[in-house]
């Protein structure tokens, strides 16, 4: 245990503790931010999840979704759990890859490109990064994988001599790096903030699924989605240890059957709706197309050097999830 979780542990374990379902049966109310929009379906289905632990604790906790960055914006949710201003939340598991760089496993370009290889590189992963969360105070429920990644561009681009200079949004350290390594300027923009920065300027190219270009209405301001599939990111809900370790056996057994029945329907729902997304984006006037054979070679040379760094950075690990994937 790191020194930040000793001290935010000791600090906060008594004020999370006052908000955890404990044995006596007393129902609590769990305030659970969650960063993307209410229509966006790792919302929807935030609120699934809600109403199942409602019914399998018999009410012993009751969960209240807060969507778009409304409670918390996206880059406070989990810092907001560890230190125990809520209990519980859901934020995409490569944004903390900075401060721990095995949590970004499931943005290595081109390593697991379909649904399935995405789940299977999850259950390759899933023990190791479980350890790792509890280093940060923090407890995985379950995770639910986007569509995979292309780009976003207002005009045609062909190769890394159309996008030097252009001001890209980046959610991580990933996207950055692509970002940099293409000539592009990086930006820090949440999803929340995204059609105001499209508007204003401040970024005019990004890469995420379609989701986000459907969510946000991205053919207001951009004119071509390029397939690239670069990878699956997944967004994971999370809950305060203490919060979890407070809990009697039975409120875990809920909610817990809760967040297994709610991931695997998020999954199937992610893989249903990815075509449709792109055919949302064309019908609104945007071009949608397979990205170019130079510019995906471009892609994929970077992403091998993404991917030895991130072992250079993981570590043991790292190596260790990337082999059991490959078996």
């Amino acid at each position: 245990m790191n020194n930040f979780t000793k001290i935010a542990s000791t600090a906060v374990a008594s004020a999370v503790l006052a908000t955890t379902a404990f044995a006596d049966g007393h129902a609590q109310k769990w305030d659970m931010p969650m960063a993307y929009a209410a229509t966006n379906f790792h919302s929807e289905f935030g609120v699934v999840f809600a109403d199942k632990v409602r019914e399998y604790t018999e009410g012993a906790v009751d969960i209240t979704v807060h969507a778009g960055g409304s409670l918390f914006g996206g880059g406070d949710i989990k810092r907001a759990i560890q230190t125990g201003q809520v209990p519980i939340g859901e934020r995409f598991m490569s944004a903390h890859a900075n401060e721990a760089p095995l949590l970004g496993w499931d943005n290595l370009p081109f390593i697991a490109t379909s649904y399935a290889d995405n789940a299977k590189l999850w259950e390759a992963a899933r023990d190791t990064v479980n350890t790792q969360l509890a280093d940060l105070n923090l407890v995985a429920l379950y995770t639910c994988p986007w569509p995979g990644q292309g780009f976003y561009f207002n005009k045609e681009v062909a190769s890394s001599a159309d996008t030097q200079g252009i001001k890209f949004r980046s959610y991580n350290s990933a996207t950055a790096t692509f970002a940099e390594e293409l000539g592009m300027i990086p930006v820090q923009i949440e999803a929340a903030e995204l059609s105001q920065a499209l508007a204003t300027g401040v970024a005019s190219a990004f890469i995420s699924s379609g989701s986000t270009g459907y969510d946000r209405k991205v053919w207001e301001h951009l004119s071509h989605y390029y397939k690239v599939n670069a990878w699956l990111p997944r967004n994971y809900v999370m809950v305060n240890t203490q919060a979890w370790d407070g809990l009697d056996d039975a409120a875990k057994a809920g909610i817990q059957k809760a967040a297994d029945e709610t991931g695997a329907a998020c999954a199937a729902k992610s893989e249903e709706l990815a075509n449709f997304y792109f055919d949302e984006l064309e019908k609104n006037g945007m071009t949608v197309e397979d990205a170019g054979p130079d510019f995906l070679a471009e892609l994929k040379t970077i992403g091998e050097k993404m991917t030895a760094e991130w072992l250079e950075t993981a570590g043991a690990e790292g190596q260790k999830i990337l082999d059991a994937y490959n078996k």
